[in-house]
């Protein structure tokens, strides 16, 4: 039996999305997660085949829940399931090691079709893109190799470090101490080999995603 995992904070998708594969497949698990510490820990608990990751769940905004899985769980296949069609962000994710993207657009036919692939081994992306993926930069490539590096707590903390807040605002947001705030920037700083936050802010910058659409 197949086991796949959707991740996704939308319950009315993952039925949608659900629907769609159990018309496609007779022989298959499907287990849900809403954030990205509860996809983590399905991961933990379960052998999956094909997590269905969307993009924008709690905890994993931008690319960053994306390569905190890949780095956790390294031989998992990743679908990136998202409703913004983006030449730009296709090339990202499966440049970066997705399987493949799946808008959230596509036909009960097209996803069986794209989940059928990726379980073969195949990258799937939609037919009308599949021309124009570019491939990233080794450049992105090791950026994004040591933001996957960050905890889900650092990586907060460098989104409201690219949104200009202080440490003292980031710690009154997280509701940690300041202090702990200034050990996650050191940290950033040495994971990221960066001195200071407009460096930590430029890369928190190239893999800002659209926002999302649902």
């Amino acid at each position: 039996m197949v086991t796949l995992l959707i991740a996704d904070d939308h319950p009315l998708y993952r039925d949608a999305l659900k629907g769609a594969l159990c018309m496609g497949f007779s022989d298959m698990e499907i287990l849900e997660s809403g954030s990205l510490n509860e996809t983590v820990s399905v991961l933990h608990e379960h052998e999956i085949d094909l997590l269905l990751l969307d993009l924008h769940m709690p905890g994993s905004s931008d690319l960053f829940g994306l390569l905190h899985i890949q780095k956790t769980f390294p031989d998992l296949p990743i679908a990136v399931v998202s409703g913004t069609e983006d030449v730009s962000l296709i090339s990202k994710v499966v440049g970066v090691g997705a399987m493949g993207f799946i808008p959230k657009t596509a036909s009960a036919q097209n996803i069986s079709d794209a989940v059928n692939a990726m379980l073969g081994g195949d990258i799937w992306v939609p037919e009308s893109v599949r021309q124009q993926i570019e491939q990233v930069d080794e450049h992105f490539s090791e950026l994004a190799e040591n933001v996957a590096s960050l905890t889900p707590a650092q990586y907060n903390v460098l989104c409201y470090m690219r949104d200009g807040l202080l440490n003292k605002q980031i710690g009154y947001n997280l509701e940690i101490a300041e202090a702990t705030v200034k050990a996650h920037v050191t940290a950033i700083f040495r994971k990221l080999s960066i001195n200071n936050r407009t460096q930590a802010v430029l890369i928190a910058s190239k893999l800002q995603l659209e926002p999302p659409t649902k």
